[in-house]
């Protein structure tokens, strides 16, 4: 699965752009479909970092890494996904979900 389209990439303001944002907007929804491991990608730098919210065994805001996300081969040897239906979404409704 292509994790970015030339969509999502028109979507994603630049790293370091939402500092001053209060409520910033996850773009894109990156997961495991084999374990644990969600990544909501705010901001990208173009070429292979993200920040975003990353939910693993805590929910922390962080940078992660586009060639680790697709590197990845977890069980059954399924990698990371993209969420196809993924809306974009404040931080603030995905942090209430549980998601």
């Amino acid at each position: 699965m292509k994790l970015l389209t030339k969509q999502i990439l028109k979507r994603l303001p630049p790293l370091y752009s939402q500092e001053n944002v209060t409520d910033p907007v996850a773009q894109v929804k990156f997961f495991n479909p084999a374990g644990a491991g969600t990544w909501y990608a705010t901001e990208f730098d173009g070429v292979d970092r993200f920040f975003g919210l990353v939910i693993l065994h805590e929910r922390e805001l962080g940078y992660f890494s586009l060639s680790e996300l697709q590197s990845y081969r977890g069980s059954f040897g399924l990698g990371i996904e993209r969420d196809k239906f993924f809306e974009p979404q404040p931080l603030s409704k995905l942090r209430r979900l549980g998601t």
